[in-house]
């Protein structure tokens, strides 16, 4: 039967507290994150218990080999994946550290995950959630829209726009140097989890399309089972979320070069095509979709 996080993990949220260091505010001054290590070992203490045995990667090749072109041939590295909880993060460091060798162990460290600053907000629960993963914060398009809706004076909505406008470019800027780090961007495209009976939940937002212009190489990583499920009883309340055991399997398309796959989609549309960048984003939440009824199938993709 299941179990909310809050109920089954009330007191390890208390403990993770204890050692939480991340910002309550999000400002331009804050938005990129290091991994709080100590929180992490609490966090994967659910993915224990809750990954079945058989949880893994499919098409490890592929992740290997775009390892390799950011580590070996120096590429920027972007890992575009579908959503569906807030275990999708953990579980991608955990499975490639599962592996057990040294390059998927090496490959989890330098994921850095573009994270709304609602994860830092929201609560101490939530934000010591969260930490345990390195992650650059940036005020999402849809917060906007909602904060601009709540505005009860054009003085207000002004200020916020400018106050998302300074943290977004504070957060370009931190993903720049990560990738003079050899850091791998991992971005969710549809930059909300996907909310059954919600088909809009899972459509890619535009944003991405610049993302495709400033990264080398990608890989396209879909998600087949799912351990923390949301209530439908509350669905915003992050820690009501329910907990099922379930095998998880994390599934990489070959690499694709960003530049390629942006110049083959536009070179589809017609010239007046009303909005191209919608296009390629679609492309991709295609590719991911095509990915997760295969696997689904019992296919290998």
């Amino acid at each position: 039967m299941a179990i909310t996080l809050k109920e089954k993990y009330g007191s390890l949220f208390a403990e993770m507290a204890k050692i939480s260091s991340a910002a309550a505010k999000i400002d331009e001054t804050k938005v990129y994150e290091e991994a709080n290590l100590e929180s992490r070992k609490y966090m994967y203490k659910v993915l224990d218990e809750y990954f079945k045995s058989d949880s893994g990667l499919n098409n490890i090749e592929n992740f290997k080999k775009f390892y390799e072109s950011v580590v070996n041939e120096g590429k920027n590295g972007l890992i575009l994946m579908e959503h569906y909880s807030n275990l999708d993060l953990p579980a991608i460091l955990y499975l490639l550290e599962k592996q057990g060798e040294p390059w998927a162990k090496d490959f989890s460290s330098r994921i850095v995950a573009v994270a709304g600053m609602k994860l830092n907000e929201a609560s101490a629960a939530v934000r010591a959630f969260t930490e345990g993963f390195t992650r650059v914060v940036i005020y999402p398009t849809r917060s906007l829209n909602a904060a601009e809706e709540k505005a009860v004076s054009e003085e207000e909505r002004i200020a916020e726009e400018q106050k998302a406008r300074k943290i977004n470019f504070a957060a370009m800027r931190a993903m720049d140097t990560c990738k003079k780090r050899g850091q791998i961007i991992l971005v969710f495209p549809s930059g909300t989890r996907y909310r059954p009976g919600k088909p809009e939940t899972k459509m890619g937002l535009r944003e991405i399309d610049s993302y495709l212009r400033l990264f080398d190489n990608m890989i396209l990583v879909s998600i087949n089972g799912n351990a923390l499920r949301l209530n439908p009883d509350n669905p915003e309340d992050m820690l009501s979320d329910l907990l099922v055991e379930d095998t998880v399997t994390l599934t990489a398309s070959p690499v694709i070069n960003c530049k390629e796959f942006r110049n083959e989609v536009l070179a589809k549309l017609p010239a007046d095509d009303p909005d191209p960048k919608q296009k390629t984003v679609d492309h991709v939440m295609e590719i991911l979709n095509e990915q997760h009824v295969s696997v689904a199938a019992g296919g290998r993709c």
